[in-house]
């Protein structure tokens, strides 16, 4: 008898899992095309042709790279001076990063003693690369340098949108959610999270392909760019608990954190005042933009019996809050009556890191879209989650400009900045809701609606428990002695 936690065993090409025909979302919009795809065709088992699903993503992908690069125009034509980045919403690090970090006098400049570039070392490296290629001779090196980023950013977007569809078993067309995010095109030319992401995602893959070594390797490089590639490990520690191969665990983890220790000895060793710049500015600097902390703070500011938040106490409680949610989505994932999904349990893990931090940037939309296609992957929240960042993506740089705006009545009310920093938080929370409920009712799972259990956990896959905390579970000892009498 099959395990619960096992596949059923397939032979030959999947049958893929059509949008137009399993997602009643999309399905409402497919009456002027001729409605969705019929029930007798057999999409995955029949040649498409030149344009199979990946190429199709892939053209998607380029569509939304153009709409990145128009969404930035204004800002490429008019310049990034005074007022421009937040007046067309076009901001972006790269150009202003250029000149006040010395990459337009020295493009290694991060590689110096006495530096003081606020990004981890493989950021850092990549920042610097950028730069070299950007020839003195040429008038505006800084929207030079702004372009050549971009084009690194499109092409990274296409290889997180390669390996989503690649590492979605029956459901390939989800990845369209990544090729034409809203969340990518306005934030993704930000800054250099895009790498991140890219590393990650490829990180995801060759761990649901049973490469753990290069899994390791990749996500350590990845947390060498952000750090947030480091807390999958956590979904991944999760399933070895459940499963009792600890060996992958310990493999993948041990890979990833000896790659990022080699990443980083050698500028800590070389430069030890600059490698710590980046710790320093990251403990010391108070509540970012979009942030809950700095929402409370501008609200405390106008109400005097309400405590206003210190960069050292953000640090000291967004770490406690980070580490009780960790601890819930562990708990939940040993509690769950099916091994929960590598993908829901990342998202989560991920997604409570954003809620809690201190700093909670427009572009961080951009680690959450990926892990969203992964852990529950359905048109309707994603197009209403898209929405609302849209929204708050518009009133945060309209709030921004307030600040410099000569005619008070025109400036960006605080209260509408406030509202949106609520709405796209109370958003998040809405899929972190969603996600958690999948986990404990795979019922509401839209992955394994189609007969997938789970496509990413590689040698975990399909692996029988061997430790969980179902019996704590009202009903778990009528669920057991049920299924002992089926068997």
């Amino acid at each position: 008898m099959r395990e619960p936690n096992q596949s059923p065993p397939t032979r030959g090409p999947l049958r893929i899992t059509v949008p137009s025909r399993a997602d009643g979302f999309l399905r409402q919009f497919t009456a002027v095309i001729g409605g969705p795809l019929g029930r007798r065709s057999d999409p995955g088992r029949i040649d498409p042709g030149f344009f199979s699903v990946e190429r199709v993503i892939i053209l998607m992908t380029t569509v939304g790279a153009l709409l990145m690069l128009l969404a930035k125009n204004p800002c490429r034509v008019n310049g990034w001076g005074g007022n421009n980045p937040y007046v067309y919403a076009c901001y972006s690090d790269w150009v202003p990063l250029f000149s006040a970090r010395g990459f337009a006098d020295n493009p290694w400049a991060p590689f110096s003693a006495g530096a003081e570039f606020e990004y981890p070392v493989l950021m850092s490296t990549v920042a610097s690369a950028v730069a070299s290629v950007v020839p003195e001779s040429v008038a505006n090196r800084s929207l030079l340098y702004f372009d050549l980023n971009l084009v690194l950013v499109a092409i990274l977007w296409m290889i997180t949108v390669i390996c989503t569809v690649r590492m979605t078993g029956r459901r390939p067309w989800d990845a369209a959610m990544i090729a034409i995010a809203p969340g990518i095109i306005l934030a993704g030319s930000i800054n250099w999270d895009m790498w991140a992401v890219a590393l990650l995602a490829a990180g995801t893959l060759a761990f649901a392909r049973k490469h753990i070594v290069l899994a390791g390797v990749l996500i350590g490089l990845g947390a060498a760019m952000k750090i947030y590639p480091f807390f999958i490990l956590g979904a991944v520690l999760v399933l070895a608990i459940r499963t009792g191969k600890f060996r992958t665990f310990w493999i993948t983890a041990g890979t990833a954190a000896g790659t990022c220790v080699l990443v980083n000895l050698p500028y800590a060793l070389a430069f030890p005042d600059s490698f710590m710049h980046f710790f320093n500015f990251s403990s010391e600097r108070g509540a970012g933009f979009s942030s809950f902390w700095h929402a409370w703070n501008v609200v405390a500011a106008k109400n005097p019996g309400m405590p206003i938040f210190e960069a050292e106490q953000i640090s000291r409680y967004g770490l406690v809050l980070f580490f009780l949610c960790c601890a819930g989505v562990a708990l939940m994932g040993l509690l769950a009556k099916r091994t929960p999904r590598l993908g829901s349990m990342a998202f989560l893990i991920i997604a409570s890191f954003v809620m809690v931090n201190k700093v909670y940037s427009p572009q961080f939309v951009v680690w959450l879209i990926p892990l969203f296609v992964l852990a529950l992957p359905r048109w309707k929240e994603f197009v209403i989650w898209m929405a609302v960042e849209i929204a708050h993506f518009y009133g945060l740089w309209n709030y921004l400009d307030s600040f410099s705006a000569k005619d008070p009545i025109k400036t960006f009310p605080e209260v509408g900045y406030v509202l949106l920093v609520a709405a796209h938080m109370i958003m998040l929370g809405y899929l972190m809701y969603l996600v958690a409920r999948s986990i404990m009712d795979p019922r509401k799972d839209p992955i394994r609606a189609v007969g997938q259990d789970d496509p990413l956990a590689g040698e975990l896959a399909g692996v029988p428990d061997r430790f969980t905390l179902r019996g704590l579970l009202p009903g778990a000892k009528k669920d057991k002695e049920l299924a002992g009498s089926r068997q």
